[in-house]
């Protein structure tokens, strides 16, 4: 059986899929990253080897998120995508008509518009972290409670409070406020749930046609409490997909599987082997002219299979 590997790596998670040969889910791998990217790649190449059949035949690879390349230099990628084609990809695969994509992860948040198959226009939030899983974690950490009641909290509000939500600074201030008044925790999380989804469509998808169907994406989709309050915000039923914590991944398989399909050509793939192998990231200054690039390099050993980071491209 031939399969297709796809490999999203951010800043707080890394995510693999496999998908067979008509695009069905047949494993997934959610890990943290924890600041250390070749590692969780390694992880998660020896979790899905373990899992997947025996007699399952990798036939494609493509990598996205923020660290594409690094992920595609270590397990020799087919096709190297940025986040929005995947997430769209994988977004029109569960809801062929899909016309908005609203994505919230750990660190960023993303929104994607389709019409008739095309990203049109998208806009991301990498500057802010109001809204992304990382301050909801933090929020859920502070008040004592798992990040998965959250949803289910908020959904047992009366009267939720309003909070300040355009910076994740304010909004904790605010919430620390709310709560020294006596107002429940409830009514507290639901407040901060509609805080964020304002601010997400205040910057992100400002000035954004965003038209149903909607597909919610992301790690912030499991929240009940973000769902409900996007779904009360834009007056539409709000879809969350099946794996909507590795849609990137997911997206990225199938781009490997048409990269496949449309070249014919033999997977550069180096094996689950690449889990054992010792690899090493570093950095230095380029001293060639007066940008000071930040060349990364990446080394086998003591051989060195790539460089990026440099705008001329001397050291690539």
């Amino acid at each position: 059986m031939r399969g297709y590997l796809g490999i999203d790596v951010g800043s707080v998670s890394t995510n693999l899929a496999v998908l067979d040969e008509n695009g069905e889910v047949i494993d997934t791998v959610y890990l943290r990253t924890q600041g250390e990217p070749i590692k969780a790649i390694q992880r998660g190449i020896g979790e899905i080897r373990d899992r997947l059949p025996k007699d399952i035949e990798i036939a494609g690879v493509a990598t996205t998120g923020s660290a594409r390349r690094l992920a595609g230099v270590i397990v020799g990628a087919d096709v190297v995508k940025n986040e929005i084609t995947a997430h769209a990809v994988a977004a029109m695969r569960v809801v062929p008509d899909v016309h908005t994509v609203l994505e919230i992860g750990g660190q960023d948040s993303k929104i994607i518009i389709i019409r008739d198959g095309v990203v049109v226009d998208f806009a991301m939030n990498s500057v802010c972290a109001a809204g992304t899983g990382s301050f909801l974690d933090h929020q859920a950490a502070r008040l004592g409670i798992a990040i998965e009641e959250f949803g289910d909290l908020a959904a047992q509000a009366k009267t939720p409070v309003r909070i300040a939500g355009r910076c994740s600074v304010f909004a904790e201030s605010d919430m620390i406020h709310k709560q020294q008044m006596g107002h429940s925790v409830p009514d507290i999380i639901a407040g901060l749930c509609q805080a964020l989804v304002r601010n997400y469509l205040n910057n992100v998808g400002k000035g954004k046609d965003i038209q149903p169907p909607v597909v919610f994406q992301g790690g912030v989709a499991a929240n009940k409490g973000i769902r409900a309050a996007f779904e009360a915000a834009l007056e539409t039923e709000i879809i969350v997909p099946p794996h909507f914590d590795v849609m990137g991944a997911i997206g990225a398989a199938l781009l490997a599987q048409e990269h496949v399909e449309q070249t014919k050509a033999q997977t550069q793939f180096k094996g689950f082997e690449v889990s054992d192998i010792p690899y090493t990231a570093s950095s230095f200054e380029c001293k060639g002219c007066a940008n000071r690039c930040e060349v990364v390099e990446i080394k086998q050993d003591s051989v060195v299979l790539a460089r990026w980071g440099d705008r001329c491209g001397r050291w690539q």
